[in-house]
């Protein structure tokens, strides 16, 4: 049986101060093992969506070590469109398994081994963390929590599913979960509109060879969210855009 392929997909946009010691931190974790302990192999692609900081340079500098590529996007165009390249990209080099790890720090990639654990074992297609399960979180902003339950709930009631925070960025997937996806939205409705589009998503049944409903599982990980002075980048206009998102996708795409 051939060594199951790992990508992790890091989606950049002017993140200098933060982006070494994140990949520092991704490099001295162990990689994720499968159920009978046989190591996966990790390949991580960084997505530099046109960072106008030091970010640029640092990048092209982690793409020349082993198992790391470097992909750089001529302009801003969007964490969606970020995505978008990265799923294509760790596809075509043949990875089994994607996983989305921001640079900001927010998310340890130590806690990959607890996201990825229900696809490697065989019961998930697709895993999405949750900041709301009971790991260790900074306290931060009151009206953020509320506004991503809200955001949450309605997505739940036009997907049918039964998920706790919807926004998370830790998100994993098969190959065959996400390969025929593509995220439209440049901005943070590319989280609602990817959890609609795994919700209606089908794949093969290698027994059965029939067309079954994504697997989908929630795990609970940690969370260090940064303050706006610290460079948070959401916004409430990015609530009423997430909200508008969960019509569309759920209801007419």
């Amino acid at each position: 049986m051939n060594q199951l392929v790992l990508g992790v997909l890091i989606p950049v946009y002017n993140e200098e101060n933060l982006l070494e010691r994140m990949f520092e931190r991704l490099q001295n974790t162990p990689v994720p093992t499968m159920p009978d302990g046989t190591p996966v192999e990790r390949r991580v692609y960084f997505i530099n969506d046109g960072s106008t900081d030091g970010s640029n340079a640092i990048i092209s500098r982690l793409g020349h070590l082993e198992g790391v590529q470097a992909i750089h996007q001529p302009s801003n165009q969007g964490k969606g469109s970020a995505i978008n390249v990265g799923f294509m990209r760790a596809i075509n080099d043949g990875c089994d398994v994607l996983i989305i790890q921001d640079a900001d720090m927010e998310y340890d990639p130590a806690e990959h081994d607890a996201v990825l654990a229900p696809i490697l074992d065989g019961r998930a297609d697709a895993v999405i963390g949750t900041r709301f399960l009971g790991q260790t979180h900074r306290v931060l902003y009151y009206w953020h929590s509320i506004a991503n339950r809200v955001i949450t709930l309605f997505s739940n009631m036009l997907s049918n599913l039964n998920l706790t925070d919807i926004e998370c960025g830790y998100k994993a997937f098969t190959k065959e979960a996400i390969k025929d996806i593509r995220i439209t939205e440049d901005r943070f409705g590319l989280e609602p509109e990817l959890v609609a589009k795994l919700a209606k998503a089908k794949v093969e049944d290698p027994e059965t060879k029939l067309y079954r409903p994504l697997r989908i599982y929630e795990v609970p990980i940690s969370y260090a969210g940064r303050t706006y002075q610290e460079g948070k980048k959401i916004g409430w206009k990015d609530g009423v855009e997430a909200m508008w998102c969960i019509v569309k996708y759920n209801l007419f795409k």
